[in-house]
């Protein structure tokens, strides 16, 4: 059965037009071994590096076709780059700059005011799209909420907004006094987004200061008050949102979404520079899709690769934080609303995110507590 399955989804890629216009893609050897497991189709494309940027709206269609092949329930597809023979990988990034911060409204040396009622704020971000950024952002949100926090999650994605279907949020926010505005809540989370103030198929079509003047108000005319920490999901790149969210406000750290191929670990370590260019800790990195546990036979498999994360988290002198499965059950549980720690709180991938968000938040600490030691001066 599944060995007709993966010939008819060989059939359909088959019959894809490339972007590139070279030929098919099976007949170019460019998609991987197909694995099937309760119905769900998991398998990756390698591309060349220079053409993944082309390659991902053929992806997400060839997700979609793959998904209607009878006896396919849902599909996966991860996209990943073959570095040219012969090239050498990235260097690490330079020793951070000081960021410019008189262009942005504040003099050297002058702290960035916070948020009125948050007492700490953490980035979570990514170097591309479609690594499970967001669903990593919800639910490290509620794993900081296990450990005794009042948390806020705000969306900074302002083109592609994911936590009002991630909390199956909807409606719009009350407002305070015709200024300010009242967050929504759910699973004990604040939660505010630009998907709660707009409809969600109206495209946002704005440029840089329309983006920055967006956030600034998301996160200063909002009634936070009070929380221990805010989550902030960031926008994937590092564009104009990134950069508002790094140089106007004191980000206590940035967690950095990453999965195990090449692609997204190049991708990963463009984040993580700017971050350090602007002064944001980076507390760590998590590796998402870093394998699969076969639900019939118990049988782990690295379909994308695995360590890749972890070893560029050395390389770099970065903590890595931790390794979240490639699961459907995630992936459900976020597509309905119910993110998996909220939903399944006993669970194993629960119990992932509790410790992911545990690392993170003993990272924090530290870095507070070194801040706050008195140094001793002998004379």
């Amino acid at each position: 059965m599944s060995d007709s399955v993966k010939a008819a989804i060989l059939a359909v890629l088959k019959e894809m037009p490339a972007p590139d216009g070279a030929g098919d893609i099976v007949s170019r050897g460019l998609v991987s071994d197909v694995f099937i497991a309760d119905g769900k189709a998991f398998f990756s494309l390698t591309v060349p590096a220079a053409l993944a940027e082309r390659f991902e709206p053929f992806r997400q269609e060839a997700e979609r076709r793959v998904s209607q092949v009878e006896g396919v329930s849902s599909a996966m597809i991860a996209l990943t780059a073959e570095r040219a023979a012969g090239s050498t990988p990235a260097r690490p990034p330079s020793p951070p700059k000081p960021a410019p911060s008189r262009a942005h409204g504040h003099a050297p040396g002058q702290a960035k005011p916070g948020i009125a009622g948050v007492t700490r704020i953490v980035a979570v971000a990514s170097g591309k799209g479609g690594v499970g950024k967001s669903t990593t952002a919800v639910n490290l949100a509620l794993g900081f909420q296990a450990l005794g926090l009042k948390v806020g999650i705000l969306d900074a994605d302002i083109y592609g907004p994911s936590i009002p279907r991630l909390l199956n949020l909807k409606g719009k926010p009350e407002t305070v006094g015709g200024r300010s505005l009242l967050p929504m809540e759910a699973y004990g989370l604040k939660a505010m987004s630009m998907g709660f103030l707009v409809e969600e198929e109206t495209p946002m079509i704005w440029r840089g200061p329309m983006v920055m003047s967006a956030l600034t108000q998301m996160m200063r005319e909002v009634e936070w008050a009070p929380l221990d920490l805010l989550v902030v999901d960031m926008p994937p790149g590092t564009g104009d949102a990134q950069l508002t969210m790094a140089q106007q406000v004191p980000l206590a750290g940035a967690v950095i979404v990453s999965t195990p191929q090449d692609l997204a670990l190049i991708d990963a370590r463009k984040g993580l520079a700017m971050f350090r260019k602007v002064d944001v800790p980076v507390l760590g990195i998590v590796e998402n899709m870093s394998y699969f546990i076969a639900p019939d036979t118990g049988r782990r498999y690295d379909i994308f690769g695995h360590g890749g994360a972890r070893a560029e988290a050395t390389r770099l002198g970065v903590p890595f934080l931790g390794e979240v499965p490639l699961e459907m059950s995630i992936r459900e549980t976020s597509d309905a609303g119910t993110p998996v720690v909220a939903s399944q709180p006993d669970g194993p991938h629960a119990k992932i995110y509790r410790e992911i968000a545990a690392k993170a938040w003993d990272e924090i600490e530290g870095r507070s507590a070194r801040r706050a030691a008195p140094s001793i001066v002998f004379e």
